[in-house]
Order: structure tokens, then C-alpha cells, then sequence
């Protein structure tokens, strides 16, 4: 199946009550299109960073009760999962779309990761364009605008991400009502355009995976 971009439909999915209808009506509306992303962008991922990428659409298998408010696809060098590594993701909640690059709290390498984030705070600030977010909780729908993250706030974000549960992503956020109206090559043209943006940071944070 190629992506034929997002509708209302993918959105509600996280309104259906209930773990396991939910998931019938996210398996059956939503999932072919993260799967679709998947091959479309670990193959740019991979061309874009001259290494093979992964993809790995979220199959939320450990819940037994709350079912999920989001659900995306991840992108990494492990093909076996993503949850330690670097990654990039595409995924939706309810609200919004979202596209980007970070580290969660399973990751190894989060402290040094954080450590390149101050040292290279100048050119991290520049990289990342205003109108992205930072995501400080990737199970928080909520984020901070770029705009409003200077060196100190970048600075504290780094020592949040060193934390015990510290994560930090950052990305693109793409409201649902604007989403709708994108067409397929639209959102991927934007999605590629944000992860091309966001490469060097990916770089960064794979120079310490290999310094283990």
C-alpha cells in the first residue's frame, strides 16, 4: 500500500472506548499507513543518512487494559527495535501529527548525547527551526515551541534528558486540522524535509553509540 495521506478517520481512532476495540480500529484504519511510512522513509532515512535505517511500527503488545492515545512508526540502525537507540518517528495523537528525532529513557547514551547537546548549543539552536517543538515526555501530548527555547532552556532540557526517565525529542508537530488538508506528497515532503534538518543531531547522538 503506498501513503494516501492522513483523514478525521486516523484521528478518531484514539477516540474509540475501550483497549481492544481500539485496537481492532487502529490495526484495520491506521496501521496499513504507519506501515506505508515505514518502507517510504527507512528507505529516504537511509539514503539520507548512508547507513540502514529500520523501520518499526508500534504493535502497543504489553497493554492489557488502557489502550493507546497515539501510535507512530520509529526509525533506527537496530532492525530488532528502536526503544534503546536514537530514532526518528512519524506518529499521530489525537490533536496532531508528529515527526522527530530523539532519545527515550531506555537509551545507554543519553547522558553523553545530552553532554553534545550544550557543547554544540549554538549550532543545535540554529539547526532546529523555530515553528519545531522539543519534547521533554514522548507520552505527553504536550511540547515546547522552539521558539521559546534559548541555550539556558536548551541547557535544562540536556539535564532533565540525563535523569533517570530523561528523554528529549524534537521535531515537527502538525496540527490535525491542517494534517487533513495535506496531501500525501505534501506531508512527506515535510516530513522529509524536517528529518533532513534534523540529521545532524541524529549524528551526534550515533557518534556516542559508537564510542561505546
Amino acid at each position: 500500500m503506498r501513503f494516501s495521506g492522513f483523514s478525521d478517520e486516523d484521528f478518531e481512532v484514539f477516540a474509540v472506548p475501550g483497549l481492544e476495540p481500539r485496537m481492532a480500529v487502529l490495526k484495520s484504519q491506521l496501521r496499513p499507513k504507519l506501515e506505508a511510512l515505514g518502507a517510504d522513509f527507512s528507505a529516504y532515512l537511509s539514503d539520507l543518512l548512508g547507513r540502514p535505517m529500520f523501520a518499526h511500527v508500534a504493535k502497543h503488545a504489553r497493554r492489557t487494559v488502557n489502550p493507546p492515545d497515539d501510535s507512530w512508526v520509529a526509525f533506527c540502525e537496530d532492525k530488532r527495535g528502536y526503544k534503546k537507540h536514537p530514532h526518528f518517528q512519524i506518529g499521530l495523537w489525537r490533536t496532531h501529527v508528529f515527526a522527530t528525532f530523539g532519545l527515550i529513557y531506555e537509551s545507554p547514551v543519553r547522558a553523553q548525547y545530552a553532554e553534545q547537546l550544550v557543547r554544540h548549543a549554538d549550532e543545535v539552536l540554529r539547526i532546529v527551526p523555530p515553528d519545531y517543538v522539543w519534547i521533554p515526555n514522548h507520552m505527553d501530548p504536550n511540547a515546547l515551541s522552539a521558539a521559546g527555547v534559548d541555550e539556558a532552556r536548551l541547557r535544562e532540557l540536556a539535564d532533565r534528558l540525563k535523569g533517570r526517565q530523561g528523554e528529549l525529542l524534537v521535531g515537527l508537530k502538525v496540527d490535525r486540522e491542517q494534517a487533513v488538508q495535506m496531501t500525501a506528497g505534501d506531508f512527506e515532503q515535510a516530513v522529509q524535509q524536517c528529518f533532513a534538518n534534523l540529521a545532524p543531531l541524529f549524528r551526534l547522538a550515533a557518534a556516542e553509540v559508537q564510542a561505546l
